[in-house]
């Protein structure tokens, strides 16, 4: 397994990471332990949760079990900001709830610090400030090595850098948000301000919620229990006819390529200098082998070039 450095950071990630957000849900904890046990022994070292996952963060719970005396092997990343119980004080980037927060966290996980924090999501109602001092506190008390952001935009990006280094406070070594062969959106700017801010970015739903595995055929009902099985709005953005056309390119790249679609979506995404790991989920053992051998395939300039042929849209 390669690993490569959170950006600018000394802290070196597994290429492929395990995303955590079936345990609890899809996975038990037989499940759990089993998939971490899987990963440790694949190789991956970067496991990324958040409070929300799983009911009343069961995620983070079956996930500090199955690390029970493996703790040193892992990398924990965790999350908050997602609304935790009823009422304005259960959710946000205020330094009163960053506090109770990672304090909850660290007791769900059983542990006494997570490698990396990450604000889930922009919180429009706290100040960027307010958030960035309560982040450095909570990293000078040692319940975190480092702090990372996710879903931001570009310009949220470089204010929250900016305060925290006209401040001299901890800054945010990564960025995390959806990212794959089907939604480059984030390379117009949150890739620019992140590289520019020597931070790493970690991509999530590298398969497009499953669509680039090849698992849903067009014309036909998606198949039951799948992620997108359920309609609504990502159903919609996913499953739709250009989408189609474009995945019909893909596959035939890859088989001539002598490589699977799920090869293709990971490596692919791999093989970029500003990604540091790929958050892949997984909710069986098999499933986890699979995505770390995807994580091999390094694509050379050419076949770079032929992706972002077949891939890039006119705006």
């Amino acid at each position: 397994m390669e690993h490569k450095n959170l950006g600018n950071s000394g802290l070196r990630v597994s290429v492929v990471g395990l995303g955590c957000n079936n345990f609890g849900r899809r996975c038990d904890q037989a499940a759990t332990t089993a998939v971490v046990e899987k990963a440790l022994d694949s190789g991956v070292t970067l496991f990324d949760t958040a409070d929300v996952y799983g009911p009343g963060g069961l995620s983070e719970e079956f996930l500090g079990v199955a690390l029970k005396g493996k703790r040193r092997d892992a990398i924990i990343a965790t999350k908050f900001m997602g609304p935790m119980g009823e009422g304005t004080l259960w959710s946000g980037a205020s330094r009163r709830y960053i506090f109770d927060a990672i304090d909850a966290s660290l007791k769900r996980l059983d542990t006494e610090y997570v490698d990396l924090y990450q604000i889930h999501f922009p919180d429009v109602n706290t100040p960027i400030a307010e958030t960035m001092r309560a982040l450095d506190d909570v990293v000078r008390s040692g319940r975190a090595r480092y702090v990372g952001c996710s879903n931001f935009a570009g310009w949220q990006v470089v204010e929250a850098q900016w305060v925290a280094r006209s401040g001299h406070l901890s800054e945010f070594v990564s960025a995390q948000n959806q990212y794959n062969l089907l939604d480059r959106r984030i390379e117009r700017e949150l890739v620019p301000a992140a590289s520019a801010y020597g931070m790493g970015v970690l991509p999530y739903f590298p398969l497009a919620s499953g669509f680039l595995t090849g698992k849903y055929k067009q014309g036909e009902a998606p198949p039951e229990g799948t992620r997108l099985a359920a309609g609504g709005g990502m159903a919609d953005r996913v499953l739709n006819e250009g989408n189609f056309e474009t995945l019909q390119k893909l596959e035939s790249f890859a088989e001539s390529a002598g490589h699977t679609m799920l090869e293709l979506a990971i490596g692919w995404l791999a093989s970029q200098p500003h990604v540091s790991s790929v958050i892949s989920g997984a909710t069986k053992p098999e499933q986890v082998e699979q995505n770390v051998a995807a994580g091999e395939w390094k694509l050379n300039a050419e076949e770079m070039a032929k992706v972002n042929e077949i891939t890039r849209r006119s705006p």
